[in-house]
């Protein structure tokens, strides 16, 4: 039986979708089975940054609404044999999913892959709700930002109301991803030190992304960076975050992508 992991944010734009990518990539890499699935239903994303646009043919609207089965939908990686895609519908909204498919799509998913990994839309309409729905596990993604993290303070307390574990009584697994990170900023008091975040969010920290060209020129390329340049420093802290889901024990430094060092070790809160 795999887990369910769902990739949220409470603001857009903050790398929920490469992270998704990358993070899948590299567990793939590890010998996992994967599948990422893109809930961003009417934006549809995930397939571009994955490489695979031209190779969808049916989605998971499809699938929910029983137009195609689960295997028509999920498109192999031509790169790791145990990495797969379920696609949005680009052409339909979030209204065309229902719980019951859905639950029943994610119960069919977690029969087939070690990870179900759930890239969901930002905010907290009706897709993200959907996303997070059957989640064990939690990344929430954040900018080094005032706005950012005020609105991932948000989702935290969705993830610990809305998920059926917390109908259940039971707890979620919430780890934060701080992406687009420059440490020379932050000590210009240009951007939240990471301290910072962890102090208002209070949740582990799963890893640290830097600010980074490595990873916007993978996504142009429709490969995850960690694929793309696994030896690249995002490429590096997303390698890391991902043996940290695994729960091995890895320290959580931050990365220093101007100069190619690593920085100081960063021992508080860390998954």
């Amino acid at each position: 039986m795999g887990k369910v992991l769902v990739v949220t944010s409470g603001k857009g734009g903050v790398g929920k979708t490469t992270s998704t990518a990358a993070l899948g990539a590299a567990l793939a890499r590890s010998g996992e089975n994967v599948v990422v699935v893109d809930f961003d239903v009417g934006l549809r994303n995930l397939d571009l940054v994955m490489g695979a646009e031209r190779r969808v043919v049916f989605d998971l609207i499809n699938v929910v609404q029983g137009d195609a089965k689960l295997a028509q939908a999920l498109i192999r990686d031509k790169r790791i044999e145990t990495l797969s895609l379920l696609p949005a519908s680009q052409t339909r909204d979030k209204d065309a999913l229902t719980v019951e498919g859905v639950d029943k799509v994610v119960a069919e998913l977690r029969e087939k892959f070690d990870w179900v990994i759930c890239d969901s839309p930002a905010g907290i309409e009706r897709g993200a709700l959907l996303a997070m729905r059957n989640a064990d596990m939690a990344v929430v993604v954040t900018n080094p930002e005032v706005s950012s993290v005020r609105d991932s303070d948000r989702i935290i307390g969705m993830l610990d109301s809305k998920t059926l574990r917390a109908e259940r009584g039971e707890r979620i697994d919430k780890h934060l991803l701080v992406t687009r990170y420059d440490a020379n900023r932050a000590a210009r008091n240009e951007m939240l030190k990471v301290e910072d975040v962890l102090e208002i969010l209070s949740i582990p920290l799963l890893g640290i992304i830097p600010e980074s060209e490595e990873v916007l020129k993978a996504s142009n390329i429709g490969s995850p960076v960690t694929l793309n340049n696994p030896n690249s420093v995002p490429a590096r802290a997303y390698f890391d975050a991902a043996r940290r889901l695994k729960g091995d024990l890895v320290d959580v430094v931050i990365p220093m992508e101007r100069t190619g060092l690593i920085g100081r070790l960063f021992g508080r809160r860390v998954a």
